[in-house]
């Protein structure tokens, strides 16, 4: 069981309206390093590992991620809810337009729809966690390049350099869970 504060992990209070940087931002939502990806492999990953610390770690960050999830569509929500239609057709946002109106739909910065073959969960602890260390580190490029965007927007870059922060975090639970992985088999072996 699972308990929901009404609050984002980190406050987004975006004030203008921006088609062109809620294109780009979106594939954190559904692109192959989003979000939505990230909560799918960490949740599914779970079920198959011995060691309980690497389940818990799996089980702590996916839900993280399902929270980043709702923090990047509020930073699309934000972006795209007061736009006029002259906006809307001056930004290439057209296309996105007509099949979501402004709804948060999770595709890449590319248009691309969310696929869930953008996940793995192999069901090998180390092969599942080095997919995780590399999923992280993909994410955090990914914020990188949102930020060279969007860096002189503090509004939008604030909660973008916690989202990255909080991917670099998480690469370091991932590595502190295969080398608790590790020892757990070396003590079985002895034993």
């Amino acid at each position: 069981m699972w308990f929901y504060e009404k609050r984002l992990e980190y406050p987004i209070n975006i004030t203008t309206s921006n088609a062109k940087l809620a294109q780009f931002i979106i594939s954190q939502y559904g692109g192959p390093d989003g979000e939505i990806n990230a909560s799918l492999r960490y949740l599914s990953q779970r079920f198959a590992m011995k060691n309980r610390i690497a389940m818990a770690t799996l089980t702590d960050v996916g839900t993280e991620e399902l929270a980043h999830l709702e923090m990047i569509a509020t930073i699309v929500h934000q972006l795209t809810k007061d736009l006029s239609m002259e906006e809307i057709e001056k930004s290439g946002f057209g296309p996105y337009y007509i099949d979501h109106t402004v709804g948060v739909w999770p595709q890449a910065a590319g248009g691309i729809p969310q696929n869930a073959c953008e996940f793995q969960s192999k069901g090998d602890p180390v092969t599942d966690l080095f997919e995780d260390l590399a999923a992280e580190s993909k994410a955090r490029s990914t914020y990188d390049n949102i930020l060279r965007v969007v860096k002189n927007i503090p509004e939008i870059a604030d909660p973008i350099r916690f989202l990255r922060a909080r991917e670099i975090v998480h690469f370091q639970r991932f590595g502190e869970a295969i080398r608790s992985s590790a020892n757990s088999k070396r003590i079985k072996t002895k034993a």
